[in-house]
């Protein structure tokens, strides 16, 4: 997690993966929280609070692995508090007030 750059291109990669409403998507969000992916987003949020990209396509990520109204995604979504989710885009959130891509994907 040290670099700054290789995380937010991981969280990029990882939110490209969890895109998309159909069945297939919903079976990669899972893979993806089961693989650890939840807390390596939140990894890379706490890690390189002061990179926007990092900020960016980390809330991008952890919104695309949380989306869904059914069980399985309410168990993510409690999974990313958990993990420190809600305090690390709070502060994303607060670092980049300029950022338009941050608070957008942070609203999420």
């Amino acid at each position: 997690p040290q670099v700054a750059g290789v995380q937010a291109q991981g969280c990029a990669a990882l939110g490209n993966v969890c895109y998309g409403t159909d069945a297939a998507a919903f079976a990669r969000r899972q893979r993806t929280a089961d693989a650890g992916g939840i807390e390596a987003i939140v990894a890379a949020l706490q890690a390189h609070p002061q990179v926007a990209g990092v900020q960016q396509f980390g809330c991008w990520a952890l919104g695309n692995v949380c989306f869904g109204s059914d069980a399985a995604a309410r168990a993510r979504r409690q999974r990313a508090v958990i993990a420190g989710a809600t305090e690390a885009v709070a502060g994303a959130m607060q670092a980049h007030p300029g950022d338009a891509a941050v608070q957008r994907h942070g609203q999420r």
